[in-house]
């Protein structure tokens, strides 16, 4: 494994190396406007959630690495104390990259990129109207990491409404991802689009508590066909089935098949309950592979 020390490092490198390693990285499109009221909008992917109560968003305009160069964005929200985080979407995704140009100062991102502004409420910059979320912040606090160029500039912004456009919610009232169409920046010039197959469900440990991989048999745990996340799905179970239970699942079709097919040659079986158990993982079934399983030690 490469070992790379920052200290010892160009700063493009370590820039390079952070951002490819640290990724998917959501994107706070901030606007804001100056103190005579030029508007600015720029995409920044050093951004993310922090709290609920009261509700905060941290974003940061980094000094630019190739010649420590401050952002118009921190000017402004430095001296306004205001910013909209808006967040893109793929239907955008290349206007908001387009507003990243680093246009001379006063230059108004929003008719370069061919976006709508939308006034605000309650903070003087406009939010973007194609966006399907809207913050409008206070920002509560600005704090310099460093002062040379690669720092990052933390601004912590507090959250005074939230407006989001009806369509992607479900019929919960929650924003639905698929909907959402979401986007996010990896490394150099790549992109990641948060739909498909990219989107899938786990579910959360603090809803049960777990028995724990620690606590499955040997013969599972060992396993060369099932990966680590399988270990976890059959650890994040309350309760491992007991054997009345895996003997009533021998009249499972499937498992009476390969139990019927495979049943004279053990080593055979073995390996077509395991693969079975895998293939009922991946399907997110994870008592009955549970009871595949553990057919495996009988």
């Amino acid at each position: 494994m490469k070992t790379v020390n920052p200290k010892e490092t160009k700063t493009a490198e370590v820039h390079a190396l952070l951002l490819g390693a640290i990724a998917p990285r959501p994107i706070a499109f901030a606007s804001t406007v100056d103190e005579v009221g030029n508007v600015n909008l720029s995409p920044f992917s050093f951004f993310n959630v922090f709290s609920a109560k009261p509700p905060i968003v941290v974003f940061s305009p980094a000094r630019r690495v190739r010649d420590n160069t401050g952002k118009h964005t921190l000017e402004n929200v430095e001296s306004t104390r205001e910013v909209v985080i808006n967040i893109g979407n793929y239907d955008i995704v290349e206007q908001m990259s387009l507003a990243s140009t680093e246009y001379d100062k006063g230059i108004n991102e929003f008719i370069k990129s061919g976006l709508t502004p939308e006034p605000s409420v309650m903070v003087r910059a406009p939010r973007v109207k194609e966006a399907p979320v809207a913050l409008e912040c206070r920002v509560n606090e600005v704090i310099s990491l460093g002062p040379e160029g690669g720092a990052g500039n933390l601004v912590i912004c507090e959250v005074l409404l939230i407006h989001v456009n009806e369509n992607i919610l479900n019929g919960e009232g929650k924003i639905d991802p698929y909907k959402l169409n979401a986007v996010a920046r990896m490394g150099g010039d790549y992109y990641l689009r948060a739909n498909g197959d990219c989107i899938f469900e786990l579910p959360k440990p603090v809803r049960n508590k777990g028995v724990g991989v620690d606590k499955l048999p040997d013969f599972i745990r060992n396993s060369s066909l099932l990966t680590g996340n399988h270990l976890a799905r059959l650890g994040n179970t309350e309760v491992i089935p007991i054997a009345e239970e895996v003997e009533a699942f021998k009249l499972d079709p499937l498992v009476s098949y390969t139990l019927s097919k495979y049943g004279r040659n053990e080593a055979q079986l073995r390996i077509e309950l395991e693969k079975l158990a895998k293939k009922l993982l991946d399907d997110h079934q994870v008592l009955a592979a549970w009871k595949v399983l553990l057919l495996m030690s009988e």
